[in-house]
């Protein structure tokens, strides 16, 4: 990293367990692209007193022609409870769009391509993933933190979706995943 990666705590104190957690993360995050900077903000939020704290982790990071951001406030998401739940969380999402970017600056990505689309088959709200599959009979995985639109919601099993699709560490996983309407037509 050319600019040493920043850590700010906002409405905690400073916490060296938190940090390594947050230096750990952002060093398996350079395997993809050469990160310029790397900003991460550790925020905890104190809307829901009566039932708990929730952290909120926000993330700048700058690679050679873009700037990546990932900062979800989602509303209450009770697994934010735990700092190291919400970190996990969030570099999850940071490592999925450098791994499109790293995919489409390496043309990897044909831009004039269809991505593929499917059916939900599966979804857990309570653990925030759900399953598509695939016109070929395969079974992709999906977070919540992937579905465009903040429409996880909006989903239901059988809706149609399209996504697109990285290697994940346990097996194929949807990177972006967006609800197809009624009405559209699949080329």
């Amino acid at each position: 990293m050319k600019i040493p990666l920043q850590i700010t705590f906002r409405d905690m104190d400073q916490s060296d367990a938190v940090e390594k957690a947050v230096r750990e993360k952002t060093s398996k995050l350079e395997q993809f692209n050469e990160i310029m900077s790397c900003r991460v903000v550790v925020r905890m939020i104190n809307k829901h007193q009566h039932k708990g704290t929730l952290y909120q982790v926000s993330i700048d990071i700058k690679v050679p022609g873009a700037e990546m951001v990932v900062s979800r406030d989602r509303g209450v998401d009770h697994s934010h409870e735990d700092v190291y739940v919400a970190i996990r969380d969030a570099f999850d999402a940071a490592r999925r769009q450098l791994q499109d970017h790293h995919r489409i600056s390496h043309q990897k990505v044909k831009a004039h391509e269809m991505p593929p689309h499917g059916r939900v088959t599966e979804l857990n709200s309570a653990d925030n993933y759900g399953r598509i599959e695939t016109s070929d009979g395969r079974s992709i995985y999906f977070h919540r933190n992937s579905v465009l639109k903040d429409e996880f919601d909006q989903l239901e099993v059988g809706s149609e979706v399209r996504f697109s699709e990285v290697q994940g560490e346990e097996g194929p996983q949807a990177s972006t995943v967006q609800r197809i309407g009624k009405h559209h037509i699949v080329g």
